[in-house]
């Protein structure tokens, strides 16, 4: 196994990221300009009582919004193709700091506009020149006591400065700094590890070799715990900071109203989910048995119980696997599928330097993108299928909404992404017998193990690392390390399951943990998606079109009222139980096997 340079990658296999901005001396020339029209942003202030000076503030500051939009995504995409590349290294660096100084010279448009009456708010939002800023009016008025004077609002923007790097110096120490180890593997075989290569032997048949890339993997975090720790303990704080200065209860009270989602929906899921953690252990304990073991270790957590049915197949084929298990969503959303596949919106291979995991982005007036490191694994097809979800969300809310609605809340952009999981892993069992169907039935499985049992258990950590900092524990490497060893006993310890020591230094190479309580939206998104999946299978075009009313409602609402265009009520607990009743299911289908 050997990481190849990017030059070495072939072209068909890149993104097209001149879709965005044509080369980097446009970028430059962008990048002039909009810190020109950044420093004009200041003349609407002392105006904002007026009708008409709100009107041409906002829409000024959305034009303005859409470049900066665009030149942060290219940088940060450029950069994200390989980390050690110093000049866009030195871009990203140059357009966040621009983001900084316009932030600060537009602090003061939501202490002013919260100044206004609710009444005056409210006529506006329902004035028809302002319909696309109606959201974004009501939720002025929602969050008027949390929006300061504008000095303080001033001087908390100057500390985006410093704020987010605690979450870019984790970037670059996982990224590009973290030393591991290398190895030799049962035949023979010299590994230099990486976070693709790690994945790909979390799921070989060949346990000495799994066991070997899990030592590999957390003694390298164990040597930089304490420097690890240093980062997140000031991220925490930095949280607490934020949730004190704007007067909100905690940090979680913080997170959910950024989003418009009442705090019950996270203490809901962490209390359904751990009502139902005997059906987590109940199977691990079933996983130990067909595995043949005596003890199931963390780093057998992964592998494919069945034994070799794994659908290890090249990218191309991968794509027409995913193309064909989303049929269902109608030829509008394959056709979308066919221009990402070949018009330059994913980026497929790891290459040297390049960022770790997956994820999709984009900006206003361009197709999304997605970026992968493609290994011949199952969780790999499922990856592209998870992040073509999004990019499709994106395309679709883009196309319909108007900038200031078009971006939606992460709450709900899990939800899309894990539709297509559940699409693709019901059109794979469909066609399937014996022991390949034994296997996707375990596959989904530890979909929903790795995304509601796991995430929850994310999200407890989160949740106790914060309650810590708010109440003035003291915090450090040796406490986070107990808390989530605790949490792992918890969530996997049951007859024959081993917590062994080394999975107490998990928490550090979770790089979501650096943006506060998001991993729970993994949850209640794919315990959504079951439901709305499940929907489109039974009922066909009428729920392909209610969930394409979801799609294309963007940021336009509330996002458990979008959600509710497509049938799920997550302030209830029908889909929670809905959820858990299709693991069951699913767990008593593969015992009778």
């Amino acid at each position: 196994m050997q990481v190849l340079s990017r030059g070495e990658i072939d072209k068909k296999y890149k993104w097209r990221l001149e879709d965005i901005i044509p080369s980097d001396a446009e970028w430059e020339r962008i990048c002039h300009l909009t810190s020109k029209r950044g420093k004009q942003i200041g003349k609407f202030q002392g105006k904002l009582g007026e009708r008409d000076s709100i009107l041409q503030c906002l829409r000024f500051d959305d034009e303005l919004s859409i470049d900066l939009e665009k030149l942060y995504v290219y940088a940060k995409m450029r950069k994200d193709e390989d980390c050690s590349v110093d000049k866009y290294v030195g871009m990203v660096d140059r357009i966040k700091n621009l983001l900084v100084d316009i932030s600060e010279r537009s602090a003061y448009i939501m202490p002013e506009l919260s100044a206004n009456s609710e009444e005056f708010l409210q006529e506006l939002a329902k004035d028809s020149d302002f319909a696309d800023y109606s959201y974004t009016l009501e939720l002025i008025v929602k969050n008027k006591q949390h929006t300061l004077s504008t000095p303080e609002e001033i001087l908390l923007a100057k500390a985006g400065l410093f704020s987010g790097l605690f979450q870019e110096a984790f970037g670059m120490f996982d990224n590009l700094d973290i030393k591991f180890n290398k190895f030799t593997t049962s035949n023979g075989e010299k590994v230099q590890l990486s976070h693709g290569i790690y994945g790909a032997l979390m799921q070989s048949q060949i346990r000495s070799d799994r066991k070997k890339a899990f030592d590999t993997m957390f003694s390298a975090y164990k040597s930089m715990i304490n420097t690890i720790a240093t980062l997140y303990i000031g991220n925490v704080k930095k949280n607490v900071f934020y949730a004190q200065a704007r007067k909100f209860e905690n940090c979680l009270d913080r997170a959910t109203s950024g989003e418009d989602v009442s705090i019950d929906v996270y203490y809901r899921l962490l209390d359904c989910v751990n009502e139902n953690i005997p059906l987590l252990h109940r199977y691990l304990r079933y996983r130990r048995h067909a595995l043949g073991y005596t003890m199931l270790h963390m780093y057998d957590l992964h592998v494919p119980i069945t034994g070799g049915d794994s659908l290890g197949v090249e990218y191309d084929e991968a794509c027409k696997i995913v193309k064909e298990a989303l049929l269902p969503l109608g030829e509008e959303y394959a056709q979308l599928l066919d221009k990402a596949f070949s018009e330059g919106w994913i980026d497929v291979y790891e290459n040297k330097g390049k960022r770790s995991g997956a994820y999709s982005w984009g900006c206003y007036g361009s197709h999304p993108y997605v970026l992968l490191n493609y290994q011949k694994t199952t969780h790999d097809i499922f990856t592209i299928a998870h992040e073509l979800g999004h990019a499709m969300h994106t395309y679709y809310s883009n196309a319909n909404q108007p900038y200031p609605k078009a971006e939606y809340k992460i709450f709900v952009a899990e939800v899309a992404s894990t539709i297509n999981e559940a699409l693709l892993v019901r059109h794979l069992l469909s066609k399937a017998q014996g022991e390949q169907k034994k296997y996707l039935l375990s596959y989904l499985l530890d979909m929903f193990r790795t995304t509601v049992f796991r995430q929850t258990q994310f999200a407890e950590f989160e949740y106790q690392a914060h309650k810590m900092a708010e109440e003035g524990k003291p915090m450090s490497a040796e406490a986070l390390c107990e808390v989530y060893r605790k949490l792992n006993r918890k969530y996997y310890v049951t007859t024959g399951v081993q917590n062994d020591d080394f999975i107490k230094y998990e928490w550090a190479r979770i790089p979501h943990f650096y943006n506060a309580f998001y991993v729970y939206k993994y949850s209640t998104g794919l315990i959504s998606a079951l439901c709305i999946a499940d929907n489109i299978l039974k009922n066909g075009e009428v729920a392909v079109n209610d969930y394409k009313k979801f799609l294309k409602a963007g940021g336009s609402m509330s996002p458990v009222e979008i959600l509710k265009l497509a049938g799920v009520d997550l302030t209830t607990d029908k889909p929670y139980e809905q959820a858990m009743a299709i693991f069951r299911e699913t767990l008593e289908e593969l015992e009778r096997m």
